[in-house]
Protein backbone atom coordinates (compact mmCIF):
# COMPACT_ATOMS: atom_id res chain seq x y z
CA UNK A 1 0.00 0.00 0.00
CA UNK A 2 3.07 2.69 0.95
CA UNK A 3 4.23 1.55 -2.83
CA UNK A 4 0.93 2.15 -4.27
CA UNK A 5 1.28 5.85 -2.71
CA UNK A 6 4.41 6.66 -3.73
CA UNK A 7 3.81 6.01 -7.22
CA UNK A 8 0.65 7.94 -7.47
CA UNK A 9 3.09 10.93 -6.12
CA UNK A 10 5.76 10.24 -9.10
CA UNK A 11 2.78 10.35 -11.53
CA UNK A 12 1.60 13.73 -10.38
CA UNK A 13 4.90 15.45 -10.02
CA UNK A 14 6.03 13.44 -14.17
CA UNK A 15 2.00 15.12 -14.75
CA UNK A 16 2.86 18.75 -13.47
CA UNK A 17 6.61 18.59 -15.16
CA UNK A 18 4.13 17.49 -18.29
CA UNK A 19 2.21 20.50 -17.74
CA UNK A 20 4.89 23.15 -17.23
CA UNK A 21 6.35 21.83 -20.02
CA UNK A 22 3.13 22.39 -21.87
CA UNK A 23 2.69 26.19 -20.80
CA UNK A 24 6.24 26.99 -21.60
CA UNK A 25 6.32 25.09 -25.09
CA UNK A 26 2.22 27.70 -25.55
CA UNK A 27 4.44 30.60 -24.22
CA UNK A 28 7.19 30.14 -26.79
CA UNK A 29 4.72 29.69 -29.46
CA UNK A 30 2.66 32.89 -28.78
CA UNK A 31 6.33 34.76 -28.84
CA UNK A 32 7.60 33.69 -31.76
CA UNK A 33 3.89 34.56 -33.76
CA UNK A 34 4.15 37.75 -32.10
CA UNK A 35 7.95 38.94 -32.79
CA UNK A 36 7.41 39.46 -36.68
CA UNK A 37 5.08 42.22 -35.96
CA UNK A 38 6.44 46.30 -35.92
CA UNK A 39 4.29 48.70 -34.42
CA UNK A 40 4.88 52.19 -35.48
CA UNK A 41 3.30 54.84 -33.10
CA UNK A 42 2.76 58.60 -33.57
CA UNK A 43 2.19 61.15 -30.73
CA UNK A 44 -0.53 62.49 -32.38
CA UNK A 45 -3.69 61.98 -30.64
CA UNK A 46 -2.12 60.20 -27.37
CA UNK A 47 -4.53 61.21 -24.84
CA UNK A 48 -7.79 59.45 -27.56
CA UNK A 49 -9.59 56.48 -27.10
CA UNK A 50 -10.07 54.79 -30.62
CA UNK A 51 -12.78 52.51 -31.42
CA UNK A 52 -12.20 49.23 -32.99
CA UNK A 53 -14.31 48.11 -35.46
CA UNK A 54 -13.94 45.71 -38.13
CA UNK A 55 -13.72 46.23 -41.92
CA UNK A 56 -17.17 45.12 -42.13
CA UNK A 57 -19.03 47.37 -40.08
CA UNK A 58 -17.42 50.34 -40.48
CA UNK A 59 -17.89 50.58 -44.30
CA UNK A 60 -21.71 49.23 -43.07
CA UNK A 61 -21.69 52.15 -40.65
CA UNK A 62 -19.87 54.67 -42.27
CA UNK A 63 -21.82 57.81 -41.52
CA UNK A 64 -21.83 57.32 -37.87
CA UNK A 65 -18.32 56.72 -37.44
CA UNK A 66 -17.54 59.98 -40.03
CA UNK A 67 -14.67 62.17 -38.07
CA UNK A 68 -14.18 59.60 -35.08
CA UNK A 69 -11.03 57.76 -34.19
CA UNK A 70 -11.16 53.77 -35.26
CA UNK A 71 -8.89 50.96 -35.21
CA UNK A 72 -9.16 48.84 -38.00
CA UNK A 73 -7.59 45.94 -39.52
CA UNK A 74 -7.50 45.28 -43.66
CA UNK A 75 -5.03 44.60 -46.41
CA UNK A 76 -2.94 47.62 -47.32
CA UNK A 77 -2.33 48.68 -50.82
CA UNK A 78 0.20 51.26 -52.19
CA UNK A 79 1.06 52.26 -56.08
CA UNK A 80 0.75 55.04 -58.29
CA UNK A 81 -1.93 57.44 -57.09
CA UNK A 82 -3.17 55.04 -54.32
CA UNK A 83 -3.28 54.09 -50.50
CA UNK A 84 -5.81 52.75 -49.46
CA UNK A 85 -7.17 49.91 -47.20
CA UNK A 86 -9.07 46.89 -48.07
CA UNK A 87 -11.18 44.38 -46.68
CA UNK A 88 -8.59 41.68 -46.37
CA UNK A 89 -10.82 38.83 -45.56
CA UNK A 90 -13.22 39.86 -49.06
CA UNK A 91 -9.92 41.16 -51.16
CA UNK A 92 -11.40 42.91 -54.30
CA UNK A 93 -9.36 45.90 -55.67
CA UNK A 94 -12.05 48.39 -56.16
CA UNK A 95 -11.62 51.78 -54.59
CA UNK A 96 -15.21 52.11 -53.94
CA UNK A 97 -14.86 49.48 -51.22
CA UNK A 98 -11.38 50.56 -49.81
CA UNK A 99 -10.54 53.89 -47.64
CA UNK A 100 -8.25 56.38 -48.80
CA UNK A 101 -4.95 56.66 -45.96
CA UNK A 102 -3.80 60.02 -45.38
CA UNK A 103 -0.17 59.60 -43.92
CA UNK A 104 1.03 63.14 -42.77
CA UNK A 105 4.06 64.44 -41.91
CA UNK A 106 2.28 66.33 -38.69
CA UNK A 107 1.99 62.64 -37.00
CA UNK A 108 5.18 61.24 -37.71
CA UNK A 109 5.13 57.27 -36.92
CA UNK A 110 8.49 55.72 -35.90
CA UNK A 111 8.83 51.88 -34.78
CA UNK A 112 8.09 51.42 -31.18
CA UNK A 113 11.11 51.58 -29.02
CA UNK A 114 13.62 53.49 -32.14
CA UNK A 115 13.97 56.38 -33.42
CA UNK A 116 13.68 54.75 -37.27
CA UNK A 117 10.81 57.00 -39.17
CA UNK A 118 8.13 54.98 -40.91
CA UNK A 119 9.43 56.75 -43.84
CA UNK A 120 13.08 56.28 -43.58
CA UNK A 121 15.20 53.44 -44.63
CA UNK A 122 15.11 50.56 -42.92
CA UNK A 123 17.42 47.98 -43.63
CA UNK A 124 18.52 48.89 -47.06
CA UNK A 125 14.96 50.01 -48.28
CA UNK A 126 11.62 52.00 -47.16
CA UNK A 127 9.13 50.28 -45.15
CA UNK A 128 6.91 48.41 -47.29
CA UNK A 129 3.63 47.83 -46.29
CA UNK A 130 1.90 46.77 -50.16
CA UNK A 131 -0.08 43.87 -49.96
CA UNK A 132 0.28 43.23 -46.47
CA UNK A 133 -2.44 42.81 -43.29
CA UNK A 134 -2.11 45.69 -41.23
CA UNK A 135 -3.82 47.35 -38.01
CA UNK A 136 -4.32 51.06 -38.25
CA UNK A 137 -6.02 53.33 -36.35
CA UNK A 138 -6.61 56.72 -37.32
CA UNK A 139 -9.56 59.72 -37.80
CA UNK A 140 -12.28 58.57 -40.32
CA UNK A 141 -13.01 61.69 -42.81
CA UNK A 142 -15.73 61.05 -45.37
CA UNK A 143 -15.39 64.31 -46.77
CA UNK A 144 -11.79 63.33 -48.18
CA UNK A 145 -12.35 60.51 -50.90
CA UNK A 146 -8.75 60.25 -51.58
CA UNK A 147 -7.48 60.57 -55.36
CA UNK A 148 -9.67 61.20 -58.08
CA UNK A 149 -12.57 61.04 -55.10
CA UNK A 150 -13.14 57.08 -55.89
CA UNK A 151 -12.83 55.85 -52.07
CA UNK A 152 -15.53 55.33 -49.56
CA UNK A 153 -13.50 58.08 -47.08
CA UNK A 154 -10.04 58.53 -45.63
CA UNK A 155 -8.18 57.54 -42.53
CA UNK A 156 -6.69 60.86 -41.49
CA UNK A 157 -4.33 61.47 -38.22
CA UNK A 158 -2.59 58.09 -38.28
CA UNK A 159 -1.16 57.57 -34.98
CA UNK A 160 -0.92 53.69 -35.18
CA UNK A 161 0.25 50.75 -37.31
CA UNK A 162 1.00 47.25 -36.56
CA UNK A 163 2.28 45.36 -39.64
Amino acid sequence: MCGHGHSKGIMTAKSSRYSVFLLLLAIAFLSACSKGKKIYLSDCDASVTFKKVSYKHLLDSLNFYDKKYIEVEGKYEEGKEESALFNDSLYVHKPNGALWINFSQDCPLYLAGTHTGFFEVDGGGYTNISNKKIRIRGKLDLNNRGAHKLYKGCIDHVSFIEL
